[in-house]
């Protein structure tokens, strides 16, 4: 794809948001607005006549919502890469939640600055990496990622003590595929950064609780870190472990984004390192760009042990692949594999 042009289909009924989508998206040469529509029965028909890498879609319109339009578009369109653009509301976290269970590859917020230049730039940003990833997953063979494991290491250098999990792109359902698939004995406390905004992740939480069973919240600040339980970084926050006495705690905190994200799976694997050390059991799941390299540096230094989730399950062989090449793996495995894997190397 990168001698041609990425293809866009912009539905959403505000003229205004597509207006602005469009210019956002022009900015990139390799990456431009074919087509609009009001409304996804539009889109459909636009569909039938013409082709699109890549479908931006919102989630509530008048005809045809976007719900409804994407159970069509797997239908007709399975491999068509899908984007929701949502509101940044309980009700918008809830559909979007729902159309990434439905396959959607990926959300972004609707822009909510107030001049359209702060709009714009803010489109930009989430949207032109999203779009240029995902079709580049969808274009390229994937490669054989066996040769990245590091079969060398075998089992833990301690009992795990805690789960540390980052993922972001496509990171929804390969939580919920793996924490669902954890064996019911599995006590270990696990800790989430998923990159998503504020409001989406107390709806994760919910539904990562009601999926696994398991007691499942948007994290805390001072919260005590407890064996069984799941805990979400709440959008918006870094989480980061710290201990108070003799028992470890939750922190949050709104320092800078890394890896121009807030959570950040940088602080959480840095502060279990530190805490931790050798007991800490990483994963790195589906998602953009390099978020937690530094951290994952910091769990291998002091013999920790980590997963990453192969390319081909991946929706984003982003984040799991910066570490699989730094061979900061202990193990490279597909998604369906990991939960047993967890289960083996804690003894269940």
């Amino acid at each position: 794809m990168s001698h041609s042009i990425i293809k866009v289909l912009l539905v959403d009924d505000s003229a205004v948001i597509r207006g602005l989508m469009t210019q956002a998206i022009n900015l990139d040469a390799e990456v431009k607005v074919v087509g609009s529509a009001m409304h996804g029965q539009t889109a459909l028909t636009w569909l039938k006549a013409n082709r699109a890498d890549v479908v931006v879609l919102d989630v509530e319109m008048p005809v045809m919502d976007g719900i409804s339009c994407l159970k069509q578009l797997k239908q007709d369109y399975p491999e068509l890469p899908v984007i929701m653009a949502s509101s940044l509301t309980r009700a918008g976290a809830e559909v979007t939640l729902q159309a990434l269970d439905l396959g959607a590859a990926g959300c972004i917020p609707k822009p909510v600055a107030t001049n359209s230049a702060a709009a714009i730039e803010q489109v930009a940003r989430d949207l032109l990496p999203l779009i240029k990833a995902l079709v580049k997953k969808h274009s390229t063979d994937q490669s054989d990622c066996s040769r990245f494991k590091t079969a060398v290491v075998q089992r833990p250098a301690k009992t795990p003590m805690v789960m540390v999990v980052g993922s972001s792109t496509g990171g929804p359902n390969a939580l919920k595929t793996m924490l669902t698939a954890l064996p019911e004995k599995f006590s270990l406390p696990i800790l989430i950064a998923q990159h998503m905004p504020p409001l989406f992740t107390r709806t994760l939480a919910e539904h990562i609780e009601r999926e696994t069973k398991r007691p499942t919240s948007e994290a805390r600040d001072g919260a005590l870190i407890e064996r069984g339980h799941i805990y979400i970084a709440p959008g918006d926050f870094h989480m980061v472990i710290d201990k108070q006495d003799d028992r470890m705690i939750i922190r949050l905190n709104q320092d800078a984004p890394e890896h121009f994200c807030r959570p950040s799976v940088n602080p959480l694997y840095a502060s279990a390192a530190k805490w931790y050390g050798s007991s800490v059991l990483a994963v790195m799941l589906t998602g953009m760009g390099d978020d937690g390299i530094e951290g994952a540096e910091s769990i291998s230094e002091r013999k920790g042990y980590i997963i990453a989730q192969d390319e081909q399950s991946s929706v984003v062989w982003g984040m799991p692949g910066a570490i699989a090449k730094a061979g900061l793996a202990s193990q490279v495995l597909p998604l369906r594999n990991i939960a047993p894997e967890l289960a083996r190397l804690c003894s269940l």
